[in-house]
């Protein structure tokens, strides 16, 4: 098993580079479609959501901010130290596995279904999509190497 520093898997400092990376990239791609509901900051003409159910670009750029920008923020904190907390508990499916484990997969899926989303909804308009869709792959790996599973294994409950 390839252990670093700390007795942390390798797998696992990439992980939390690709967390933290989303987190900062999605919450300013929030911020930004939410300070101009037009599209007019990030030069994202209106006419892209025709055909769409948004009329501006606010449930979007709540959903950018919120989904794969503050959730995966406020990830790394527990992805290093590992705290208990109950209440984290509730939507982690694998009782298994500590909470940041299977929110750093849940941030790779939701990822996923952001870019999938736009993708259907206004089509292929840019590179970066296909950055995105890629990036979704890479968390979703890194979670699942077996040294990080291991990592973030408990004893049963």
């Amino acid at each position: 098993m390839e252990r670093t520093h700390g007795g942390r898997p390798a797998g696992l400092y990439v992980l939390l580079l690709f967390i933290a990376l989303l987190a900062i990239g999605a919450c300013g791609g929030g911020i930004a479609l939410l300070a101009d509901t037009s599209g007019g900051v990030i030069g994202m003409p209106l006419s892209l959501l025709a055909g769409t159910p948004f009329h501006d670009s606010l449930i979007p750029g709540l959903t950018l901010l919120i989904m794969p920008g503050l959730i995966p923020a406020f990830l790394v904190y527990p992805l290093v130290r590992r705290p208990v907390w109950r209440w984290a508990g509730a939507l982690n499916i694998y009782n298994d596995r500590h909470g940041s484990w299977t929110y750093s997969l849940y941030s790779g899926v939701t990822l996923s279904l952001w870019i999938t989303m736009q993708v259907m909804f206004v089509g292929y308009i840019h590179p970066l999509q296909t950055i995105c869709g890629a990036w979704a792959v890479a968390i979703i790996v890194c979670a699942l190497l077996p040294s990080v599973m291991d990592y973030y294994c408990e004893p049963a409950r």
